[in-house]
């Protein structure tokens, strides 16, 4: 009997994809060398907690591209987050962050009620961005469609599925059309 693409050997070729995006992000450059990015694929159960909570979100604050995103990973296969603790200074004392010194960043008491924890060294949100760079493009090239996403870092940092100051979600799917793109407009 043949296999069914759309049935469990999607997941399955996907979830393999997924540890491999999460290889080519965990080995990206960083800055000094230090590894503080984190990398998790979330649950079908942790997806559905993110998906309310973006439903959630949009009511909230009146925005309805955080209900658009919903939908974009309510039809995603899965979702990968990726995290960083930006609160640990990289003691270059480059004033990247908006403080003098590596210590007085050390110092400043983080904003915890804000979407992220804040403010966080730029060397370990760069380090973020890189990580992310790699997933995306090693993602493209083995023919994944994905989005790296604000909203489902949000989502997650509200429901605490990552112990990171900053999160960013990257949904994934294999369809014959890219639900990320050509979405709805949003007013």
């Amino acid at each position: 009997m043949p296999i069914d693409f759309d049935s469990d050997f999607k997941k399955k070729a996907l979830l393999n994809i997924a540890g491999q995006i999460a290889v080519a992000a965990k080995t990206a450059p960083k800055g000094k060398g230090w590894d503080d990015i984190s990398i998790s694929i979330l649950s079908d159960e942790e997806v559905k907690l993110v998906i309310e909570k973006l439903e959630s979100l949009s009511m909230e604050r009146g925005l309805t591209w955080f209900k658009r995103d919903a939908e974009n990973v309510r039809k995603s296969s899965l979702v990968m987050l990726f995290g960083v603790k930006g609160s640990k200074a990289r003691e270059l004392n480059c004033s990247g962050c908006g403080y003098i010194s590596c210590a007085e960043f050390s110092k400043v008491e983080k904003m915890p009620k804000a979407d992220f924890s804040g403010p966080n060294c730029m060397f370990t949100l760069i380090d973020l961005g890189i990580a992310l760079g790699s997933a995306v493009k090693l993602a493209s090239e083995l023919g994944v469609d994905n989005r790296i996403m604000y909203t489902v870092g949000l989502a997650a940092k509200k429901l605490n599925l990552m112990d990171s100051d900053v999160i960013m979600g990257l949904p994934l799917s294999a369809t014959g059309k890219n639900i990320y793109f050509d979405r709805p407009k949003v007013t």
